[in-house]
């Protein structure tokens, strides 16, 4: 399905090169002030990256991405209707895509879109598994913040790139990714995010907890496999399975449950318990790549070699650091509203 929450709902439609991409969001508090220009340093964001060096690591693809308003919004107010908006294709180059109905990417949707759609799914730019969706995240995540700041919430979400390629030094990127592109491959990359200025006490134990909610979400973000919660920048361990229980736990310092470390994340119980909630996504290489590679081919019942052309990133987490953020907000949203 493509709907998610209970308060605050947002379904998302279209495909990366049909007329357009948009989304639906319900639950959205009447009275905010919403405009065009709300949206402008996001969606830059999403499209090159927050690094301006190295913005030749994204793809050449680019789009006006003009939020148009379909309802919801009268005035530059909201209404308390749902808030549905719509950014149309344009840029696009469908024929780069048609061998892949005949060879599938490897490690791309292609293939189990195909089984799960019976061959129906629009594979043109990836369709509906493309990451150009998460344009429409992009656009609910400002919705949910200025939600949350008009019923009195101030919170600070925040997200870098913490690792590309398994290299933590920004100095050394740039190069990373142009050998990488020299070699017709790809890079993956580690997204940190943290939020600040979440009280004690939200979310629930069990099914709905805060890392359920907020994991949901980030699966949804095309290329993220894995989460982790926890703020490790204090030990060498990086990771709670690696630690012993007096080196993990957490000292609590004051009446508001601040503590002294921060390996739990700001959750405890499923519950924030006051300190930032600071989760780490990692992101896989890109699979679509100019190196040569094996895949099975429908047209020949055999495997045969696959080389991709047209234009792709060389590395999905430049783009991901505006998109963690946004799936923080619509997950905080939902969970406050």
């Amino acid at each position: 399905m493509n709907t998610y929450g209970k308060n605050f709902t947002l379904t998302i439609f279209g495909e990366s090169h049909g007329k357009c991409v948009g989304v639906v969001i319900d639950g959205v508090p009447s009275g905010i002030g919403l405009k065009e220009e709300d949206f402008a340093h996001a969606i830059e964001r999403r499209s090159s990256g927050d690094l301006p060096l190295l913005r030749g690591g994204t793809t050449a693809r680019k789009e006006e991405d003009k939020p148009v308003f379909l309802s919801g919004i009268l005035d530059g107010k909201t209404t308390g209707s749902p808030v549905a908006i719509i950014f149309e294709n344009n840029n696009y180059v469908s024929s780069d895509y048609d061998q892949f109905r005949q060879q599938p990417r490897p490690s791309h949707a292609d293939f189990s879109a195909n089984a799960k759609y019976n061959g129906f799914n629009d594979i043109r730019g990836g369709g509906q598994f493309s990451g150009r969706m998460t344009l429409a995240l992009v656009a609910a995540g400002v919705v949910a913040q200025k939600s949350l700041e008009s019923k009195g919430f101030s919170l600070r979400i925040q997200a870098r790139i913490k690792t590309i390629g398994g290299d933590s030094g920004p100095e050394n990127w740039d190069v990373l990714i142009q050998n990488a592109k020299a070699e017709g491959d790809s890079l993956g990359g580690e997204i940190e995010c943290r939020i600040s200025g979440l009280k004690a006490g939200a979310g629930e134990p069990f099914f709905n907890s805060l890392e359920s909610a907020i994991s949901h979400l980030a699966f949804s973000i095309p290329g993220v496999k894995g989460i982790q919660f926890g703020d490790f920048s204090d030990c060498t361990g990086q990771k709670a399975s690696l630690m012993k229980g007096s080196e993990y736990n957490d000292p609590i310092i004051d009446v508001e449950g601040h503590t002294s470390t921060n390996h739990s994340g700001g959750i405890n119980g499923g519950i924030s318990n006051g300190n930032p909630v600071v989760f780490t996504l990692d992101i896989r290489p890109a699979a679509s790549i100019a190196k040569t590679q094996q895949t099975f081919s429908w047209t020949t019942g055999k495997t045969e070699k696959l080389s991709i052309g047209g234009r792709h990133d060389a590395c999905i987490a430049l783009r991901c650091p505006v998109i963690a953020e946004s799936v923080a907000a619509i997950a905080l949203a939902d969970i406050l509203l």
